[in-house]
């Protein structure tokens, strides 16, 4: 079996495991089973990562140990139409030419395909490597929580490949730090009036993306879109919410909004000019960069359902208007490098109020804390309350690192040309693993995978062989 079959039968079985974030228990067992199998030991600390150990190959027992690093989880979207229930079922994988797509879902290439290449590494005995640690996090896509609380016992290696980058050829030697504020303003519940119509809203079709790799590509937030469709109606004409949701993960642009408002029947049609005049600016706005896009208003036949009052509707939408959303700043040292930005990731107007998530991504900790206030402030203008989640310092690069040098003298007597060497907006556990176990010479990279966090995320097949090599050649030395 050939290096990129062994990847992709190995891709295919992790896949058919369930693994969303805080619900890695099944991949990690597995894992475990998987490991004695072939011979290794493994540990788990309390957060749940895993730890892999497998043995140097013979003659390779004297090497420095190696440590290679991924994720477990996965971010789970899906399109509107698909049935997919992440909690148990497998991932349909597609091949489309030198593409591999799932079935309306999110891939999980970020970071299945990480997991693969390791499991592969141990199973092809013609592949000689020294002694490695593979440690397996849990809860990246939640905010790096296992790197975070990983307990540093469990390694010895003072040298950590990440395989959670995206692009071959590309390594990756520092990220952005990041971190959430958490959004709920206030409401009050009472009861649809019988001279009131029910309206339902809808956004979908948007591309979506990662909230750090693809936040400058012009790609549209539904909510941010919901609240703008939302707010030009409201100023001609009384609106009350029932109901108000879109996104579903705090690190992905969302794809999908919906809402369901009542108006006074004497507006009804009011409501929907004004819908139609918005709808038609939306779209001649983001034809060429949308063009999936759908905007839909339907009455809903309803007897009488839940809604906030008008003043609390104006206040959540102008919160949801206010708020920053996208590139907040470029770097002045690499112009082409996005330095601070933040994502309306998930809203939902629930029980006690509207919840908003706000995701903020910075390479400059001053910056991160800037962005930060930014959100905090105007939600404390609109009434809102905030709590901050951690926030983590960003990844800096170190030019000098061995590894690098390395990683970079490999690849050019492997591919003949210079391997680029970039920064990611991104988020990766690099900095914090390193920080947790006294500092550790470390480089991220990986084969090349398109649009994470969304459904339309793919891998392409032809960079596995390539990045196999790579990290044969870097382990052979």
């Amino acid at each position: 079996m050939n290096p990129t079959e062994l990847i992709l039968k190995n891709f295919e079985k992790v896949s058919s495991i369930p693994r969303g974030s805080k619900n890695e228990a099944a991949i990690r067992n597995w894992l475990i089973e998987w490991a004695a199998e072939h011979n290794c030991t493994s540990r788990v600390d309390a957060a749940g990562n895993l730890v892999i150990y497998a043995p140097a190959s013979q003659g390779y027992e004297d090497r420095p140990t190696l440590i290679l690093q991924g994720h477990m989880d996965m971010v789970c979207q899906k399109t509107l139409e698909s049935t997919h229930d992440f909690t148990k079922d497998p991932i349909q994988l597609i091949r489309d030419g030198d593409w591999i797509r799932a079935n309306g879902t999110t891939l999980g290439a970020d970071n299945g395909i990480g997991i693969a290449l390791m499991m592969s590494l141990v199973e092809d005995e013609s592949v000689k490597h020294p002694p490695l640690e593979l440690l397996l996090t849990v809860e990246e896509e939640m905010g790096v929580v296992g790197a975070d609380n990983l307990d540093p016992s469990l390694l010895s290696g003072k040298t950590l490949i990440n395989v959670d980058s995206e692009t071959e050829g590309v390594f990756t030697v520092g990220c952005a730090g990041g971190g959430s504020v958490n959004i709920t303003l206030p409401v009050t519940w009472e009861m649809q009036k019988q001279d009131e119509v029910a309206f339902g809203l809808k956004v979908s079709g948007l591309q979506g993306g990662h909230s750090g790799e693809d936040i400058n590509k012009f790609r549209t937030n539904a909510n941010k879109l919901i609240a703008r469709l939302l707010d030009e109606i409201q100023r001609n004409t009384p609106i009350r919410l029932s109901t108000l949701r879109g996104g579903t993960a705090r690190n992905a642009i969302p794809r999908d909004a919906e809402t369901v408002f009542v108006c006074a029947k004497e507006h009804v049609a009011l409501c929907k000019e004004k819908f139609s005049a918005i709808q038609d600016t939306v779209q001649s706005e983001l034809a060429k960069t949308e063009t999936g896009l759908v905007l839909t208003l339907n009455e809903i036949n309803s007897k009488s359902i839940r809604v906030i009052s008008q003043s609390e509707t104006q206040a959540a939408i102008r919160l949801l208007m206010a708020l920053p959303h996208g590139v907040s700043s470029m770097s002045a040292d690499m112009p082409t490098f996005v330095e601070t930005s933040n994502n309306i990731g998930v809203m939902e107007l629930k029980e006690d109020g509207l919840s908003i998530i706000s995701n903020h991504r910075s390479s400059v900790f001053s910056r991160l804390e800037e962005i930060t206030r930014r959100v905090e402030t105007v939600a404390w203008l609109a009434g809102a309350k905030t709590e901050r989640t951690k926030i983590f310092l960003p990844w800096q690069p170190n030019m000098e690192s061995p590894l690098l040098k390395q990683c970079v003298d490999t690849y050019r007597g492997i591919v003949e040309e210079d391997p680029k060497i970039e920064l990611t907006h991104g988020g990766l556990e690099c900095g914090i693993i390193s920080d947790r176990c006294g500092g550790l010479d470390t480089i991220s990279m990986g084969p090349t995978i398109r649009d994470l966090h969304s459904p339309e995320e793919r891998l392409f097949v032809p960079s596995l062989a390539k990045t196999w090599k790579l990290l044969l050649g870097i382990l052979g030395l």
